[in-house]
């Protein structure tokens, strides 16, 4: 599978992520939705892009009892998004339940992936807050384990785990990684972050990147500079 990056389109209305992708023309990149735009608009916004001639990948980190995750995936597998998340501490049940629901009658779905740890969280957030002892690597790596036990496609992961993860569960679970930035650049409110070009390196599939885009001066040029670093070199 080729590598691809993901714009995260983190805005809270419909004008204004219209507006920002009017200003790539007929290109088309592939687009993250995630909570603060589809709460704000609803359903038909995935539908207004997906018409657009964009591939979606809607990032709603899913985590509830196995039935009500399954359900609530049949209703977003109908909206013919590219690819759709939870949270792997959800359990096997539950991404077994979720794989359920997302698969159509015709056997056709999206991709399915879970998240492991959040790049916001390192090693003492996760032993202070989530009561959670063991080595953050360990965790990630039992997440993704269970996740390709459950017969999901990836997980969502730090550029740096995208390796140990391929290792772990082999070279075709995808590994999405968000924790992107240019060298030099704010790194926000993220913790295990790295470049396009190292990302690459690390083994990442797919990046997720964000404010580096749609805050830039000129978004076209900044998604193009992560391309030619990402999937082009």
């Amino acid at each position: 599978m080729g590598k691809d990056v993901i714009i995260a389109c983190d805005f809270n209305s419909k004008h204004e992520v219209i507006r920002f992708l009017d200003k790539f023309g007929s290109k088309k990149p592939f687009v993250k939705i995630g909570m603060e735009l589809y709460y704000s608009e609803g359903p038909q916004i995935v539908r207004d892009i997906k018409a657009r001639g964009h591939k979606i990948f809607l990032d709603l980190k899913l985590h509830d009892i196995p039935n009500t995750v399954k359900k609530s995936m049949a209703v977003l597998s109908s909206l013919d998004v590219d690819m759709c998340n939870l949270h792997a501490a959800g359990t096997k049940a539950m991404m077994t339940a979720a794989l359920e629901g997302l698969t159509r009658a015709d056997g056709t779905r999206p991709l399915l992936i879970a998240v492991t740890q959040l790049t916001s969280t390192d090693q003492a957030r996760m032993k202070e807050e989530l009561l959670i002892e063991r080595p953050l690597d360990e965790v990630v790596m039992h997440y993704a384990k269970c996740a390709a036990d459950s017969g999901l496609d990836g997980v969502v992961c730090s550029p740096l785990e995208a390796a140990k993860v391929h290792a772990a569960c082999g070279k075709d679970f995808l590994t999405v990684t968000p924790g992107v930035r240019f060298a030099g650049a704010d790194v926000g409110d993220q913790v295990r972050v790295t470049t396009p070009a190292k990302a690459k390196e690390l083994g990442s599939d797919y990046i997720v990147i964000g404010r580096p885009i749609t805050a830039s001066e000129d978004p076209v040029a900044s998604y193009e500079k992560c391309v030619s670093e990402f999937v082009d070199c």
